[in-house]
């Protein structure tokens, strides 16, 4: 059944540096998750993200707006609104803010859960080490 979901619905996530809604996912009876995300400049002092891994899951970026800079083990990749990166299962990556102002994307995944298949790290160094 075809329904609307309206950004304000999406269940808020806690990842650090950036503010994250997902707008679909299986726990609405989605077979996709689809989040809303905003990653404001970086201030003194911020905690940032680090890099993460989606097991066995690819992830499809899309930028609304703003400018920033998706970094993975294949290379750093600038991005500006309309550009669409995607990173293939089981690659490290970070989404950081390069602009003067918010740095928004829409992160599309082909499954109705990510979060058990989503691993964290505080660095890079961390990430490499548990590889």
């Amino acid at each position: 059944m075809t329904r609307l979901v309206r950004a304000s619905d999406g269940r808020r996530l806690g990842l650090p540096g950036r503010s994250a809604r997902e707008i679909a996912d299986g726990g609405l009876g989605d077979a996709m998750t689809v989040r809303h995300v905003e990653i404001a400049m970086s201030q003194p002092g911020s905690v940032q993200r680090g890099p993460h891994v989606h097991s066995d899951v690819a992830e499809c970026i899309y930028v609304l707006k703003g400018a920033g800079v998706t970094e993975t083990e294949s290379g750093n990749f600038a991005l500006q609104p309309g550009d669409c990166v995607i990173v293939p299962a089981g690659e490290l990556h970070v989404t950081r803010n390069t602009g003067a102002g918010s740095l928004e994307l829409l992160c599309f995944f082909p499954v109705g859960e990510i979060a058990t298949r989503t691993r964290e790290f505080a660095s890079w160094d961390e990430a490499r080490a548990s590889r």
